[in-house]
């Protein structure tokens, strides 16, 4: 008879931290600077995958630094307001080096799950040394909002005899120039990706589904984000809000005759009941613009309403109208995975989120803890990332206690 495999079993005396991401190693460092210890393990070949691997070159954060930075250490105050994705990533090495963090690179979460008789947490690893059971007394999902793509089912797009790819495989404008490239999305991605296309000679257009706030990245010397966080100190969200879309309304103008329709909802008070980011505009809407009045888009960017189905030749939108292309970009986002490898029913099957709402969905039972899951970026990932630590460090003293 053959003797079955045995499968390597590796007691961590910490947590396990699945995820090599901005979560993953804000926890670890959280961790290291109260004196304790963890195993962080990432699937691919390099820290922060999706900045290294499946962003575009042109790529910057969003927000100004100081509100995307990992506890205890600022970004250097050389790096511009906005650092790019090189600028981050160098950012991110230096954190790990500096909190001594090292995850276990090209190891695979196949599943994980807790052991009643053990009352420990078993995650089932592959790599490419092959399968490896980690066992510990704490868990902490930490793979964030963004580990799969997003691809949705549109109708006739496997007729499309064009280039399909999501943004993930898009890196510059530069192998689009000259071509029609619809891209379906109008996320702050889309957005700029459209912009990149514009500049680099493609002749995009884009489609708007849904109503959507566009605001100014910044105004008079202070970035939005920032004004909102002063603001929300000495005013409720509505107030903010309406000062947020007459400020808007005065540096972008009326952008619903653009086909850029706004939610009833205030930017604010939308993000925080469905976590839908408001776009802060680099430039995007000045293109738009041009295009909207030269009809024939030879420069500028067209806006679609929702597509109705995907032709051979190009799309036929929900109003009537089609259109040819030569390629389609989709900017259709990411979603949480952990469902596919999380045996216990803690994170919802829809999006792949913690069942409990914010703010309570950073920590689970029997020491399971989610980072990353907030819809509130960096920021809210490096709370997240404290209140484990913290939490964590009161349960071992607790059980040494005992």
């Amino acid at each position: 008879m053959e003797r079955e495999k045995v499968q390597p079993c590796v007691r961590v005396a910490g947590p396990i931290i699945v995820g090599g991401g901005p979560s993953g190693l804000a926890t670890a460092a959280c961790l290291a600077a109260r004196g304790f210890p963890s195993l962080v393990l990432e699937r691919s070949n390099c820290i922060a995958s999706l900045w290294q691997l499946k962003s575009y070159d042109r790529l910057r954060l969003h927000l100004p630094k100081r509100y995307c930075e990992l506890p205890m250490m600022p970004f250097p105050a050389a790096l511009p307001a906005y650092p790019s994705k090189e600028e981050f990533v160098a950012y991110l090495e230096s954190y790990a080096a500096a909190f001594g963090v090292c995850p276990v690179l090209g190891e695979a979460v196949e599943s994980a799950e807790y052991d009643e008789a053990s009352t420990l947490w078993r995650v089932s690893t592959s790599s490419a040394e092959g399968n490896r059971e980690y066992v510990s007394r704490w868990l902490v999902a930490a793979t964030g909002e963004n580990a799969e793509e997003v691809i949705p089912e549109i109708g006739g797009l496997s007729d499309f005899q064009g280039t399909v790819a999501h943004t993930s495989r898009y890196r510059s404008g530069e192998e689009y120039r000259g071509k029609k490239v619809l891209v379906v999305g109008c996320g702050n991605s889309g957005m700029e990706v459209c912009l990149d296309l514009c500049d680099s000679g493609a002749r995009p257009a884009i489609v708007v589904r849904d109503t959507v706030h566009v605001l100014p990245r910044g105004a008079l010397g202070w970035s939005t984000f920032g004004l909102s966080m002063w603001l929300l100190r000495w005013l409720p969200v509505q107030a903010v809000d309406r000062l947020l879309l007459l400020l808007a309304r005065l540096l972008l103008g009326d952008t619903a005759h653009l086909g850029l329709r706004r939610p009833k909802v205030g930017p604010l008070e939308l993000k925080a009941a469905s976590g839908k980011t408001p776009i802060l505009d680099i430039g995007t809407l000045s293109k738009i613009k041009s295009g909207h009045v030269q009809k024939q888009c030879c420069v500028g960017l067209q806006v679609f309403p929702a597509l109705k189905r995907m032709t051979a030749k190009g799309a036929e939108f929900v109003d009537g109208r089609t259109e040819e292309f030569d390629a389609v970009i989709l900017a259709t986002g990411y979603r949480s995975n952990v469902p596919s490898w999380l045996k216990e029913r803690v994170f919802s099957e829809r999006d792949g989120l913690p069942r409990r709402p914010f703010p309570n969905g950073w920590k689970g039972e029997r020491g399971l803890y989610a980072v990353g899951f907030t819809k509130r970026g960096l920021l809210g990932a490096s709370l997240d990332a404290q209140r484990v630590a913290q939490d964590i460090e009161r349960c071992w003293n607790s059980e040494i206690g005992q």
